[in-house]
């Protein structure tokens, strides 16, 4: 009498069905999990421009209610801005000390600078300092520009609709790694309406702290991001969220 083996394994036709239901099943799950993990950076860069933003309150009431300059004096090989010393030298390789900015004192800590949608690890991504990034730039037209001073903050016509921080970066063609057959992502120190820094980064709009202490989102100009790297929603804010007019006390 003879004596069939059973197979226990699966057969070919059942592992392809297995295979098949899982590659279904990733598709699924892959939208709803990379929807949760934008969500989850728009929350922290929120929090992160809020404290910015609070730090800031806490600076001009300190000063006399004076935004503080976009640039300060040179000390030790680099220059004091308003996000902290940067050393002179070469790109990527600068060092770069957040504790020296003009909100720090405020913070309680470190930490808030850094967008986590601002991919900095990224090969297309410049540094300017080691092992630095920072996600957010200064409306330069609080800072009275490049050379300062600030303006009275306590003078703005409608300090909630002035934009005090934003998500920038700027396409860089002109500096090594980065040329023009080469285009790269780096971070940027301010925003205003003639150039293109503000970075649209969170769903095409850029998170935004205005001067009364709100955070919200903002949109591009039309025809104004920086066909250089299209995909990355580089371009210009609105000019009346950034300029406005002071009233006479």
């Amino acid at each position: 009498m003879s004596h069939r083996k059973k197979h226990t394994g699966f057969t070919l036709v059942e592992l392809l069905v297995v295979i098949a239901i899982i590659a279904i099943l990733a598709s699924l799950l892959l939208p709803v999990l990379s929807a949760a993990k934008r969500r989850a950076h728009d929350t922290v860069c929120t929090g992160n421009l809020r404290q910015l933003s609070l730090a800031g309150q806490m600076y001009w009431s300190d000063n006399e209610h004076r935004a503080f300059a976009y640039r300060g004096e040179s000390v030790d090989g680099g220059d004091l801005f308003w996000f902290g010393w940067l050393e002179r030298g070469g790109e990527g390789a600068r060092r770069f000390d957040l504790a020296k900015g003009a909100l720090h004192p405020y913070l309680g800590g470190g930490g808030v600078e850094t967008c986590p949608s601002l991919a900095y690890v990224d090969a297309r991504f410049k540094l300017k300092a080691k092992g630095a990034a920072f996600g957010y730039g200064y409306n330069l037209h609080l800072a009275g520009g490049l050379a300062g001073p600030g303006v009275r903050i306590d003078r703005l016509g409608k300090p909630g609709g002035t934009v005090f921080l934003a998500d920038a970066a700027q396409v860089n063609t002109f500096q090594s790694p980065a040329s023009r057959e080469n285009p790269m992502l780096e971070e940027f120190y301010y925003v205003n309406d003639p150039e293109r820094t503000a970075h649209f980064r969170h769903g095409q709009k850029a998170t935004v702290a205005f001067c009364d202490g709100h955070v919200g989102l903002a949109g591009f100009v039309a025809g104004s991001i920086d066909d250089r790297m299209p995909n990355q929603w580089v371009g210009r804010l609105p000019g009346e969220l950034l300029r406005d007019t002071m009233v006479e006390p």
